[in-house]
This record gives structure tokens, sequence and C-alpha cells, in this order.
């Protein structure tokens, strides 16, 4: 089938090129699923962080609250009872619209980060 040496010499210089070529996609993928995945870390860390000084700062302002609202309420307990009530709305009012809140957006930024981004490298 094949006239020449010369013939068989491109088929496996063919061969060759095509399992360099899948190799380096794979090394590719690795790479790429690597920088996804710190850009997630990252992210995770740095919402972890913002939660967490958000939540001390809300503490301390709510005891700054309190103390201020003290002598208009008649009284410490009634000014920390008022600030309480009000964090639990807070907290209802999250959990109610948790998927408005948190959910979609995570979603989108993690199909995102992962989906759109893919495609436009692909593109180019």
């Amino acid at each position: 089938m094949f006239a020449n040496d010369k013939s068989i010499e491109n088929l496996e210089q063919l061969f060759f090129q095509l399992k360099k070529y899948v190799l380096l996609q794979k090394e590719y993928v690795k790479l790429e699923f690597v920088e996804k995945l710190t850009i997630l870390a990252s992210a995770i860390i740095i919402t972890t962080i913002a939660i967490i000084l958000g939540m001390m700062a809300l503490f301390y302002l709510s005891f700054s609250l309190a103390y201020i609202m003290a002598p208009y309420v008649g009284g410490l307990n009634i000014s920390f009872a008022i600030i309480t009530v009000v964090l639990l709305l807070l907290l209802a009012f999250i959990y109610l619209f948790r998927k408005q809140l948190i959910v979609r957006p995570l979603t989108k930024f993690v199909a995102n980060l992962f989906i759109n981004s893919s495609d436009a490298d692909k593109e180019q």
C-alpha cells in the first residue's frame, strides 16, 4: 500500500506529534484546573475573612448602639433586647432571601469561573 519508506516515516512522525499534542493538552487542562482552583480558594478565603471582620464589627457596633440607646429606652437590658430582635429579623430576612442573596450569586460566580472563561479560551 505504501510505496516508499518516506510515507511510513511521515505516519510515524504524525503519530508522534499527535501523542505529543495529547500530552500537552493534558498538561494544559491540569494547569487550567489549578488556576481555577486557586481563584476559587482565594475567593473563599477573602470572603471568610470579610465575614469574620464584619461579624466582629457588628458585635462591637451592637454593643456601642446598646449603650447609646440605654438612656432613651429605659435601660441597658431593653436596648440589648431591641438590638437582638433587630439582628434576628436580619437573620430571618437573609434566610428567606438566601437564594437571591447567596445561592444564585455563588452559582453564577462558579459557573463563570469554570465554564465561560473556558469558552473564551477556546475562541482565541
